[in-house]
């Protein structure tokens, strides 16, 4: 069983801020998506990412990071995420959260050894209303993350404002209690000035919204400068965000607390 005490130490720590807003909606950025999304989606709320194939798992993570950027303004996040994905898939990597605009001092990361221990460190996190955003990396779909469990998440996200963000790798769609739902592919991105990498680019697919909005798909790429999408224009590209190797070892300054 995961230990959570050096979690709940950080967390009891920043309870002296004021809490967010909540209830708010926070937008992408870019007028195409926030437009037909009536503004954005919500702060408070419980949001699930999938990865569309299994090689488009770093850009689910790298989508869900930049939501959880949006919606936690200065505030700290917290990075739940399984300790076996640091071998199956490549571990969090400071430089690599900075160059996503993300301040790594700022981003408690926590490596339980299931998904009940995932679960467990994001209700911690979703209680806490000084804390940003929770983000929750989990495989498959573990018996435990069910619709209860999910419930459970989003009630405790509205209550203080917290905004959570599933990862889900190598899983299908499934009903939970989430506001919005999306999938994930790795796109391409337009080249910068003397043909440099372009900026992190996605394809996103909307899936389910609980307002009703109908499925719809758009192309983004990531400022990581303002901390906001644009919608990718049509341009010579190059590959963006790396879907099939691993990430570089953890390091950086990340804080990390292990299961």
């Amino acid at each position: 069983m995961p230990d959570l005490s050096a979690l709940r130490r950080a967390i009891s720590a920043l309870e002296r801020s004021s809490a967010c807003e909540r209830g708010d909606l926070f937008g992408f950025g870019a007028p195409e998506i926030d437009g037909a999304l009536g503004g954005g989606i919500r702060r408070g709320a419980l949001h699930e990412v999938y990865a569309r194939k299994e090689t488009d798992s770093a850009a689910a993570s790298g989508f869900g990071l930049c939501l959880a950027l949006r919606a936690a303004r200065d505030r700290p996040l917290v990075w739940a995420r399984q300790d076996f994905l640091d071998l199956e898939t490549g571990a969090l990597h400071g430089a690599g959260i900075a160059a996503f605009g993300g301040d790594p001092a700022k981003i408690l990361v926590v490596r339980p050894g299931d998904a009940a221990g995932v679960l467990r460190a994001a209700g911690e996190a979703a209680r806490c209303p000084a804390i940003g955003a929770a983000l929750l990396e989990v495989w498959g779909a573990p018996k435990t993350l069910d619709l209860k469990a999910s419930r459970r998440l989003g009630l405790a996200s509205e209550k203080s404002g917290v905004t959570l963000v599933m990862i889900r790798r190598a899983a299908a769609p499934e009903p939970s209690a989430a506001q919005s739902r999306w999938s994930v592919a790795a796109a391409v991105s337009t080249a910068l000035q003397d043909n440099a990498p372009g900026r992190p680019a996605f394809d996103i697919e909307l899936l389910r919204h609980r307002s009703g909005l109908p499925p719809r798909a758009f192309r983004l790429e990531w400022d990581r400068d303002s901390l906001s999408f644009a919608a990718a224009p049509l341009s010579r590209s190059v590959a963006a965000v790396p879907a099939d190797r691993p990430a570089r070892p953890a390091g950086g300054g990340l804080r990390r607390r292990a299961g």
